[in-house]
């Protein structure tokens, strides 16, 4: 018997495990990157409480409007077309960021007895009701804008009545030309939109 026949035997068996093994390989399917979470953690400038009320006030959860009820981060390049980044999303929706920080600016004002927010058991005095209309990244021109708009309610719970409705507008700069830095410009946007807000509430509970 040849004895070189053996080891050409070894060498074609490792081949062939070889290819099995890369064949397995490209069989598997591909590797999807984990997108990148981003938090609305904005907070407007503290501020020298006003006159105390001695009222209880409760925050809705905001709505959104469609193409914004959702995680996926927003942008536009012309006018009415709506995209997301692929590999960028929101923790939650903004809208559901959007409460909690309404509720605790109204808090640390210090302009009212308690604020609450919905759903509680608690006999509110006023509610505060939100709608989410706009939060995206305009690149129609550069440097890009994050933009973002508000509408406000303020109800008179136990009157039944609105007290004052309002729509709140802000807009910042990006720092630069990717999600990040819309993030970045989104939370300067809120900060100021969430000082005007507390402002305007406290200024029509003094109707009551």
């Amino acid at each position: 018997m040849n004895p070189i026949f053996p080891r050409w035997c070894d060498r074609c068996g490792l081949l062939a495990l070889a290819a099995l093994l890369g064949g397995c390989t490209a069989l598997q399917p591909p590797r999807v990157e984990a997108p990148s979470m981003h938090v609305l953690v904005a907070a407007p400038a503290a501020r020298a409480a006003p006159v105390r009320r001695e009222l209880v006030l409760e925050v809705a959860m905001p709505h959104a409007w469609p193409g914004f009820d959702t995680p996926q981060m927003a942008y536009v390049r012309q006018p009415y077309d709506l995209d997301y980044y692929a590999n960028n999303r929101w923790a939650d929706t903004p809208a559901r960021m959007l409460g909690p920080l309404l509720a605790s600016a109204l808090e640390q004002s210090g302009s009212f007895r308690a604020v609450v927010q919905m759903p509680t058991a608690v006999l509110a005095d006023l509610r505060i009701e939100t709608e989410l209309i706009r939060l995206q990244q305009n690149f129609g021109t550069p440097p890009s804008r994050v933009e973002i708009v508000v509408r406000v309610q303020v109800i008179d719970v136990r009157g039944r009545r609105i007290l004052g409705s309002r729509l709140f507008e802000e807009s910042e700069p990006a720092a630069s030309e990717d999600a990040y830095g819309g993030v970045v410009a989104a939370n300067r946007a809120l900060a100021r939109l969430l000082e005007r807000v507390v402002a305007y509430c406290i200024e029509q509970s003094g109707t009551l």
